[in-house]
């Protein structure tokens, strides 16, 4: 089982950056691959970026450019979030594959005003 915790969101304006934690309970090393999603009010949840054990990365399309997916050696996955627009504003969640489960973080809202 894995238990995800993200942190970082908040209100920033427009052009301004973030950086989004996600601290899992066991080594990354030990997980398949994770994931930075968001869901807006009204919006279904849709992918945002996304890293292998092996370190490859993708990205939605709307954020490629702007937000970088890394993690360290330990336990913890960033989301390095610059030139931030309000169409951003969503509830941030990430989440493990761990063996043949998904897990799934609490969120963090960020808020981007214009």
């Amino acid at each position: 089982q894995v238990q995800l915790v993200e942190s970082g969101g908040g209100l920033v304006q427009a052009g301004g950056s973030l950086r989004l934690s996600c601290a899992a309970s066991r080594s990354i090393s030990s997980i398949n691959a994770m994931g930075w999603y968001r869901q807006a009010p009204g919006k279904q949840r849709e992918l945002v970026a996304t890293i292998t054990s092996g370190g490859s990365t993708n990205y939605a399309d709307s954020v490629k450019g702007r937000f970088t997916i890394s993690r360290d050696n330990a336990n913890t996955m960033y989301l390095e979030m610059n030139n931030l627009k309000p169409e951003d504003t969503a509830v941030y969640y990430c989440n493990a594959l761990y063996g043949v489960t998904l897990y799934w973080g609490q969120g963090t809202q960020v808020t981007v005003s214009s």
